[in-house]
């Protein structure tokens, strides 16, 4: 893996085993032990809960900045978990405010405006129903056509026909139809509220571009597609990411049927999931150390 890190990580623990870090991250944590860093364990079901005291009691005092990476966290979520490691001596190095730049479609869209479809949305509560005529209004702000529609940070890929595609903008009932649900089958999940983005044909799979500082460092397929193209053109990105001011981010790419890459999803690089066959260590190596 290179040379030796003093890297301090938060993961999940096991929910069941809460002295262990979570299997899904088992591997990265222990790779990073193996070179030296440091994983710290963070009761995520707490912290869901509300007990914030009782998520980060695990985290020694004083330890100092980390990182974390885990399973996503909301917005309001994040904040609560900066505010009580930062009063135990151990501040996250994304603050909440670029967590959610990153992670939300509203905080990176401007930044990413012409490299990615066009897209409106309307904030929404959990389990919320939009009414027909926002909804008719704000697809209307759109090229008319085929449109996606998914909440500020996932879509219901896997129900493509049910809670995801609407073949044509304009057909305010199929618009209704899926969007409401897309919100009744996010329920407790929803994030933010309802996106409405104009749909491009993709040629290829999705490519996963972790970026810390403003540069590429691993490249690679999405973990939902094994056969992307793992290669893409990244200058055109690369000033955008760099504008949009945030350490640890992805971008998941695709070329369009005409050729054209573009940035199907922008997230925050402590949430999002490694391809198995990723390069662990290289990525962790990239990280700035906080010491």
């Amino acid at each position: 893996m290179g040379p030796t890190m003093t890297l301090t990580i938060l993961f999940c623990a096991d929910p069941l085993r809460p002295r262990r870090v979570d299997e899904h991250f088992h591997h990265e944590a222990e790779t990073l032990r193996a070179s030296g860093g440091a994983p710290v364990l963070l009761d995520l079901e707490a912290l869901r809960r509300g007990e914030v005291t009782e998520a980060v009691r695990r985290v020694p005092r004083g330890i100092g900045a980390l990182w974390y990476r885990g399973w996503m966290l909301t917005a309001a979520e994040y904040h609560a978990l900066a505010k009580a490691l930062a009063a135990r001596g151990a501040p996250l190095m994304t603050p909440p405010d670029g967590y959610q730049r990153a992670h939300e479609l509203p905080g990176w869209y401007a930044t990413f405006a012409g490299l990615t479809p066009a897209s409106v949305w309307l904030p929404l509560l959990p389990r919320e129903t939009p009414a027909r005529a926002p909804l008719a209004a704000a697809a209307g702000r759109l090229p008319q056509g085929p449109l996606v529609v998914k909440d500020y940070v996932k879509s219901r890929k896997h129900e493509w026909a049910e809670a995801c595609f609407v073949p044509d903008s304009a057909d305010t009932d199929a618009l209704v139809r899926v969007v409401h649900r897309m919100v009744e089958l996010q329920d407790d999940s929803l994030s933010g509220g309802v996106v409405l983005r104009a749909y491009e044909d993709y040629a290829t799979g999705e490519a996963r571009v972790w970026w810390v500082d403003g540069d590429p460092v691993l490249v690679g397929p999405h973990p939902d597609s094994p056969g992307a193209d793992a290669f893409p053109d990244l200058d055109l990105v690369r000033p955008a990411v760099r504008a949009l001011g945030c350490r640890f981010v992805t971008t998941d790419l695709a070329r369009r049927a005409d050729g054209v890459w573009r940035v199907v999803e922008v997230g925050d690089g402590q949430v999002s999931g490694l391809h198995r066959g990723a390069d662990v260590g290289d990525l962790y190596f990239h990280l700035p150390d906080p010491g």
